[in-house]
């Protein structure tokens, strides 16, 4: 006796389709032009990640810039004067400080400048 696999097939098939819902035209629809699209986004997607990291660090560099030119300093001259003086506070950390504690962010800034 033979047997078909179409139940199975199907069952992989809407599994797939219900992935990619949302994606434009035959990918969304067709089984083998989906699977492609599917295998692709989650390359995207690792690179993606990698991508993000390096957005949101300069992201923070143009907040602390905006936020060290309102003080009558630069981005460069700032992190410059951090390092030489061994003060480890990284750039998402400085912009938090920027952005919500400006006080504690000011008395960072005099500490430097003195």
């Amino acid at each position: 006796m033979r047997v078909k696999g179409g139940v199975k097939s199907r069952r992989k098939h809407k599994k797939l389709l219900k992935q990619v819902k949302g994606y434009r035209q035959a990918r969304s629809k067709i089984h083998k032009v989906a699977k492609e699209s599917y295998l692709h986004a989650g390359q995207y997607s690792i690179s993606g990640r990698r991508k993000r990291v390096g957005q949101l660090r300069s992201l923070w560099i143009l907040r602390l810039n905006a936020a060290l030119r309102e003080k009558g300093l630069t981005y460069s001259k700032f992190i410059n004067t951090l390092s030489r003086q061994k003060i480890s506070l990284n750039r998402k950390m400085l912009s938090e400080l920027a952005i919500n504690r400006p006080e504690v962010f000011s008395k960072l800034i005099d500490k430097i400048k003195a």
